[in-house]
């Protein structure tokens, strides 16, 4: 399997997603590049992901299921993060996760996170401000995105790739937010 050519060093002269005024970059260039941005230093997960995002694609044929979609279902927990809207306690688990990639820990402002008394005085979008800030501190963003939904689903990226981020999720028509000012 191969992979769409990319660039994925962003700091190098930075990288325009927008391509020629003439050339139009394909959904799974796109995708590809997403997949770098939230996968950063870890290209293999990346790619794994991109294949398993192919195949998803393929099962799903023309049944209408959004290429957003099929990328959350793929980076779910790995890369991602997918909760109900009053889930308090799966997004700390999520996003646990997700920094433990980094070696990171967020610090809740609580001895215990997991306390049913401070689960059941917060919400998701408190939480994902929160995290938001802890990490921006040591270089990354959380990012949520626009489900259509009660949920709250997004992902973590480098800082310095803020803009790329922006631009890859506007291509893929994508509505994203930093994790500070939640949907």
């Amino acid at each position: 399997m191969s992979a769409p050519d990319n660039e994925s060093d962003y700091e190098d002269e930075g990288f325009d997603f927008s391509g020629d005024e003439d050339e139009e970059l394909d959904e799974e260039t796109l995708i590809w590049q997403l997949l770098l941005l939230i996968n950063p230093g870890d290209e293999d997960t990346a790619l794994q992901q991109f294949a398993r995002f192919r195949e998803a694609r393929e099962e799903a044929g023309e049944d209408g299921t959004e290429a957003v979609d099929i990328v959350q279902d793929v980076i779910d927990w790995t890369s991602g993060y997918h909760v109900d809207w009053k889930d308090t306690e799966s997004f700390i688990d999520s996003i646990a996760q997700l920094a433990s990639r980094w070696n990171l820990r967020v610090d809740w402002g609580v001895e215990d996170p997991t306390d049913d008394e401070f689960l059941d005085r917060t919400d998701v979008p408190e939480l994902m401000s929160i995290a938001h800030d802890r990490l921006r501190e040591h270089g990354y963003t959380v990012w949520n995105r626009d489900t259509g939904g009660d949920a709250y689903a997004g992902w973590i990226a480098l800082r310095r790739d803020d803009e790329n981020m922006q631009a890859v999720a506007a291509a893929l028509g994508i509505d994203i937010r930093p994790g500070s000012d939640a949907f």
